[in-house]
């Protein structure tokens, strides 16, 4: 796919997605600032100058195989759906789709799903985040630029572990999605939420608003997220993966 016609195709989906809609902030991400070689997306009506709906699919770190979907579906339109997903998929291809809850039946109709979690969308309230000073807390940068908060332990016998890491998903000008991760040997120290406390002190002053998704069954790093000073916006999400379906 040329970038002309790519930027035709965001210009054509550009209506349906909110820049400044943290429920939309994922879908921004893969629809407008992913990598374009690693992005195609499909609109629906095909060629429409505003489109009623579309799917991205995006090449991303999770799988080098298996495509990541993000969309926003024609609503009430249960068969320009199924148009959709067949232009943009062959039947029998196995795929990551992040997607809003009520895109579940249309997406179960088409796909066998092989695993589904529900997650819960965070944002921050920037009223209830107090930075945190732990000198233990040094700054990097992952390979693609993004910025890295890490925790080394001390002990010489660790040498070269890392106890605790924050960094980015993906980024737009408005908002940032947070991960974090916490090596087991090290939990209960507060070194993730010093982190990602780091991590969201960085955002905030570069003006972005830090998103943090997570699993509804994780408890603790829903803690976690909640003693940063990250709510729940209520824009629940399903992450599953599935193969398509012949077509009937």
């Amino acid at each position: 796919m040329n970038s002309e016609t790519l930027d035709q195709k965001r210009r054509a989906i550009r209506p349906l997605l909110d820049e400044r809609s943290a429920a939309d902030g994922m879908n921004v991400y893969y629809a407008f600032y992913h990598a374009d070689e690693r992005t195609q997306l499909y609109t629906f009506p095909s060629g429409a100058e505003r489109a009623r709906g579309y799917v991205a699919v995006s090449r991303t770190g999770i799988d080098l195989f298996r495509p990541l979907l993000t969309m926003r579906l024609p609503p009430g339109d249960p068969e320009g759906a199924a148009d959709l997903l067949y232009d943009a998929l062959q039947p029998g291809a196995s795929v990551f789709i992040h997607c809003a809850l009520e895109d579940r039946p249309v997406l179960a109709a088409l796909f066998d799903i092989h695993s589904e979690q529900h997650l819960y969308l965070y944002r921050l309230d920037r009223k209830r985040f107090e930075p945190i000073v732990n000198v233990l807390v040094t700054r990097s940068s992952t390979p693609d630029g993004m910025p890295r908060y890490i925790i080394r332990p001390t002990n010489p016998q660790s040498e070269g572990e890392i106890g605790a890491s924050a960094t980015l998903n993906w980024q737009t000008p408005n908002f940032a999605e947070v991960t974090v991760y916490t090596n087991p040997q090290y939990r209960q120290r507060g070194w993730g939420r010093s982190v990602v406390a780091a991590l969201v002190d960085d955002l905030l002053q570069a003006g972005q608003t830090p998103l943090y998704e997570v699993a509804r069954q994780n408890e603790a790093s829903i803690s976690l997220a909640q003693s940063v000073g990250f709510v729940n916006t209520g824009a629940d999400k399903l992450l599953l993966e599935g193969t398509l379906k012949p077509r009937p």
